[in-house]
């Protein structure tokens, strides 16, 4: 009898999961799932206890949604990727495994990781799906068969390609006939830090729900919306599809049920190029592997001259910079694992541009904290805003931090309800409080600027112009 192995990674779910939908279509063949936890690989790329608690949750989900259709999830726990391959390896030998199904993972390591395994197994045939993505890298080139490098050639590209065939949604496999499945504790030595299920779905059918409700009730309005912390208007699906609770087919076929001219610039057109974006930082990442190795995509800015002042970035860190906004947002960060998308611009941007700190310290710090930490997203997002990357701000583009904070948290809601030290200060007053503190004879508890933004400015100026022209 076939016996068809497949192996879980970043794609926790049973619905439209591409490698297990071709493993269950022989209805004749055994189907065995594997996942194997990597602690020390976790460890090494900073994953957040936060994002490790929540894959657990999701890990457990899945051996039960799994056993219900009647196929046992095998597990392992090992160091790293070379040692998983050869579980992989080992485990094929001992089920005598005919045919063995898997989603393409783009990251540098992953990928020799599975390069590594399909040359050790010679006997069981290999089976990969692009299944993180709606279209794969390599469908969406320029004329001279090339990657794109800034990202709206490359939307309008893709959104042309799109036309021409909507990849469908695979169904969850039917049940399969056999002995009931019976249920392993699955546990792993890697530190967890308890999340919020009520921001975060702790299931597929729940994040399923809370897809059709933000395409339903939200969507629509995301354009006039997204920027304001205050107000929930982005999806917090991220951390769903950063672990492939869902798919982002799942989330085009949701979006353009309920929000049909989103392909056209309607209502839902500006979620859709979120989706966009993160494929964007994905095909990039493939044909880039240079940039899972902490390699700025402009190499002239490797020789910007980097302040590594450990005080400043641990005020960063911390939410004791003195500037409001940046402040609420990192705590925010450190207290739930996620962040508003606009705050993650403007954090980034203080800390690289106004504390003209290396972008890969905030960069490490982010995985090390986000629930919804994805390689590919988070480093295209930094180097966007430190401008070393692809389709990168030109240098000379710096936030201030201040009239940041006046434009999508004019009243301090966002800002009060991360700073309570300052629910005392009116709004007016809100994003610079020691100006009004200092006239009022008022000491606040809450830290002075750490940096004088203009002053920062300047020297930010100079530092990126003496990089280049060297």
């Amino acid at each position: 009898m076939a016996t068809h192995l497949v192996w879980f990674r970043a794609d926790l779910r049973i619905h439209d999961n591409l490698a297990l939908a071709a493993a269950c279509r022989n209805k004749n063949a055994r189907v065995l799932a594997l996942f194997i936890a990597t602690p020390q690989q976790w460890q090494q790329h900073a994953m957040a206890p936060r994002q490790a608690a929540f894959l657990h949750a999701h890990l457990n989900g899945l051996q039960q949604q799994l056993a219900d259709k009647g196929i046992p999830l095998l597990y392992a726990q090992v160091d790293d990727f070379a040692a998983q391959a050869e579980k992989v390896a080992q485990i094929c030998a001992e089920h005598d495994v005919t045919q063995l199904f898997y989603n393409y993972q783009y990251e540098l390591n992953e990928q020799q990781r599975d390069r590594q395994l399909e040359r050790a197994l010679e006997d069981v045939t290999c089976q990969g799906f692009d299944d993180s993505v709606i279209l794969p890298p390599g469908s969406v080139m320029t004329g001279n068969h090339e990657m794109y490098k800034v990202f709206t050639p490359f939307k309008n590209a893709w959104l042309r390609r799109l036309k021409e065939g909507l990849p469908e949604c695979a169904a969850a496999p039917a049940g399969r006939e056999g002995e009931k499945v019976t249920l392993e504790t699955l546990e792993f030595d890697y530190p967890q830090q308890a999340f919020d299920a009520d921001l975060f779905p702790a299931s597929e059918k729940e994040a399923i729900a809370r897809l059709r409700q933000f395409c339903q009730q939200s969507a629509g309005d995301y354009e006039t919306q997204r920027d304001f912390p205050a107000i929930e208007g982005t999806s917090r699906l991220s951390a769903c599809l950063t672990l492939g609770v869902l798919s982002p087919r799942q989330c085009l076929h949701r979006l353009l049920a309920e929000q049909p001219q989103a392909l056209e610039g309607g209502p839902g057109s500006v979620w859709l190029s979120e989706l966009i974006w993160r494929e964007f930082y994905r095909h990039l990442m493939t044909y880039h592997p240079d940039l899972c190795k902490y390699q700025p995509f402009i190499r002239w800015t490797d020789n910007v001259q980097w302040q590594a002042d450990e005080t400043q970035l641990r005020a960063w860190q911390y939410g004791q910079t003195g500037y409001p906004i940046v402040d609420a947002a990192m705590r925010q960060m450190n207290e739930t694992g996620w962040m508003h998308n606009r705050l993650r611009m403007i954090t980034a941007s203080f800390l690289v541009k106004d504390l003209l700190i290396d972008w890969r310290a905030g960069e490490r710090y982010f995985i090390s904290q986000l629930i919804d930490g994805d390689l590919a997203a988070n480093n295209g997002g930094w180097q966007w805003a430190a401008s070393t990357g692809t389709d990168a701000a030109p240098y000379f583009r710096i936030f201030n931090p201040t009239t940041q904070g006046q434009k999508f948290d004019s009243d301090g809601v966002f800002i009060r309800r991360w700073l309570p030290e300052l629910a005392s200060v009116p709004d007016k007053a809100i994003h610079d409080p020691w100006t009004w503190a200092d006239k009022q004879g008022i000491t606040l508890d809450y830290p002075r600027p750490v940096v004088d933004h203009k002053q920062a400015r300047v020297a930010t100026l100079a530092a990126y112009e003496a990089a280049r022209k060297a």
